[in-house]
């Protein structure tokens, strides 16, 4: 290791991921390399074995091409000098097919859709092995009630089963714009100002069969500055990397020591404080999806590119692409450890359930008072006995004025959360209906959730 290396100190999320390797220099390195030596195929096929056997060679420096890379703007420059050298070295008429007719930014595009495409290969597997864990978690606690929580409170029931069928609909809806831009990933080539004039008269068929040797996408257009490809690449990476936000968010909340209600299966522990068992997978899952949406505003701002080629604006992408990819792709590995070792705890959620004394479920009395008492009347004093009950430190159901009204039976019934999840149980198994083929996140068979009792 020498001191230029970055090897990912501060980036735990997705340091040691598959998705690190899948977007390292030498992975773009070997992605502009191979889409060289798919234009050489393109033009001509001995010519493109030659190319082909140098560029898989592994005679490239990629820190020498990165040193030389500023006296031209970008590190192609230096890799054709250095691949037509060593064509030439080995059979001298061939070296004439290295980057015929290609712009840098041809080779630097495709290479990087190329990149782009094994890492949200990487990707949708672990979103796909998320989902399936959080089908298997709704699924299992489909009816199990807990405080629903509006504005930090507690508000009306719902179950877990619901919220972790929310996560995994996330999930999938993430999925799928994974898979609708992976694709469409396209090739690029233009020539110097996307005419492909040096192509000459098969230029068209020249760029399909480029297409093809890369296995991207043939475009319509060259796309030197139409950046739809990277815009919606880097929208869709945003969008999975808040829907695997807010499945953190949940879990850290609930985890919290004073609620309690889930945990994460192998804790984290810290340099100060023995007893700690911190939700780190969560917490940085968390961190990844407050910078991916301020990677993509680059990406997203690099659309008002000027002229055939831009100044700057290309440029700009290279970074906050390969930092998107490898925080996305990191969260998307830690959140699919979190979800298949989360422990859930019902009796805390039974638990927290009480600690407003009933107040929770006013709006199920108010609904039972209505149709006597009318409406307002019934809002008036179903308002004043919560309003005592909070103020006393009482369960509302023991309120005078409430059990002069209703039974004791009544009131018990009202009083328990579990009758008052509304269609939760028919929403789960809603959700858990979406998707039926491959990439629907359904699971094979495994072992119930973890449910963990306190003692």
């Amino acid at each position: 290791m020498t001191s230029t290396d970055d090897v990912g100190l501060f980036a735990p999320v997705w340091a040691g991921s598959g998705v690190e390797a899948a977007t390292s220099d030498h992975a773009f390195l070997r992605a502009m390399l191979e889409a060289e030596a798919a234009l050489a195929r393109a033009q001509d096929p001995a010519a493109g074995a030659t190319v082909t056997a140098v560029a898989r060679s592994g005679g490239f420096d990629a820190r020498s091409l990165a040193l030389r890379a500023g006296a031209g703007g970008n590190p192609v420059i230096p890799l054709v000098a250095d691949l037509r050298a060593a064509v030439a070295e080995r059979v001298p008429d061939h070296a004439e097919f290295v980057h015929r007719g290609a712009t840098s930014q041809d080779i630097l595009d495709s290479a990087l859709m190329l990149v782009a495409g094994r890492a949200l290969d990487l990707l949708a597997a672990d979103l796909e092995r998320t989902a399936g864990s959080l089908y298997t978690l709704a699924a299992g606690h489909r009816e199990v009630p807990m405080a629903g929580r509006t504005l930090t409170q507690h508000a009306v029931p719902t179950s877990f089963g619901l919220k972790a069928a929310g996560w995994r609909a996330l999930v999938l809806d993430a999925l799928d714009r994974v898979a609708r831009v992976r694709d469409s990933l396209p090739a690029q080539l233009g020539g110097a100002a996307g005419t492909l004039a040096a192509f000459g008269d098969d230029a068209l068929s020249l760029a399909a069969a480029y297409a093809r040797e890369t296995g991207l996408a043939e475009p319509g257009l060259p796309w030197h500055t139409l950046r739809t490809p990277v815009a919606d690449l880097g929208a869709a990476l945003a969008f999975c990397a808040g829907a695997l936000g807010k499945i953190a968010a949940d879990v850290l909340v609930l985890s919290r020591t004073e609620v309690g209600e889930v945990a994460e299966g192998s804790g984290g522990g810290s340099s100060a404080m023995p007893h700690k068992s911190n939700p780190v997978r969560a917490t940085l899952v968390a961190s990844a999806a407050r910078q991916v949406p301020a990677l993509a505003s680059v990406l997203l701002g690099s659309l008002a590119a000027e002229d055939e080629r831009p100044a700057g604006a290309w440029h700009a992408e290279w970074l906050p692409l390969r930092e998107a990819l490898r925080l996305t792709g990191g969260a998307a590995s830690m959140a699919a450890g979190l979800c298949a070792e989360l422990t859930v705890r019902p009796d805390r959620m039974r638990a927290n359930l009480g600690l407003t004394h009933g107040l929770m479920l006013t709006e199920r009395v108010l609904a039972e008072l209505a149709p006597v008492l009318g409406r307002d009347e019934a809002r008036r004093v179903v308002t004043e006995a919560a309003r005592r009950a909070s103020h006393q430190g009482t369960d509302v159901f023991l309120d005078p004025e409430l059990t002069s009204l209703l039974s004791a039976e009544s009131l018990r019934d009202l009083a328990r959360p579990a009758g008052y999840l509304g269609s939760a149980p028919a929403l789960v198994d809603r959700a858990l209906s979406r998707g039926s083929g491959p990439g629907s996140g359904t699971p094979s068979p495994r072992p119930l959730p973890r449910t963990q009792e306190s003692s």
